[in-house]
């Protein structure tokens, strides 16, 4: 056994990411709650709303999320009639699509996720802000993550 002592929780920067990442999303969620729409939600939505007419695979790719997964959020966005979920070009196949309700509100939603962005990362440069996000896709491609996939390279 060794007798050098565990570090601390706070000599990793993973549990500062992950608090930074929890506050942030959490202030996200409570944003979103007062639409009904959950964060996982919006993300489909935004994704749809640049891609219309895409298929459950490429929708779950562009996510980052599994099938199964996509297909609970789906359902619940059909539900609130925000997103259309029909056949494909076969059967086996599902195309997805924003309602017009869903188009309305993804704009509004936009809005939120800026001002939440805003509220966050307001206080950095716009050079400190791109310097942070290449960072970190940086460190998300050396684990595996398909930046290209699932992100833009840099802010606006």
């Amino acid at each position: 056994m060794s007798k050098t002592p565990p570090s601390d929780l706070e000599d990793h920067l993973g549990y500062h990411l992950r608090c930074l990442s929890n506050f942030v999303s959490q202030s996200f969620a409570m944003k979103l709650a007062a639409e009904d729409v959950s964060v996982a939600q919006w993300v489909v939505m935004r994704v749809l709303y640049n891609q219309q007419d895409i298929s459950l695979n490429e929708a779950a790719e562009a996510v980052g999320v599994d099938n199964s997964s996509l297909s609970r959020m789906i359902e619940r966005l059909v539900q609130k009639d925000l997103v259309n979920r029909k056949e494909g070009k076969n059967r086996r196949s599902i195309s997805l699509t924003l309602t017009a309700a869903g188009k309305k509100l993804v704009p509004k939603l936009a809005k939120l996720a800026d001002e939440n962005d805003k509220a966050f990362f307001g206080s950095l440069t716009v050079t400190q802000k791109n310097d942070l996000l290449k960072i970190v896709q940086q460190l998300l491609k050396a684990n595996g993550w398909n930046v290209s996939t699932h992100g833009k390279n840099r802010l606006e």
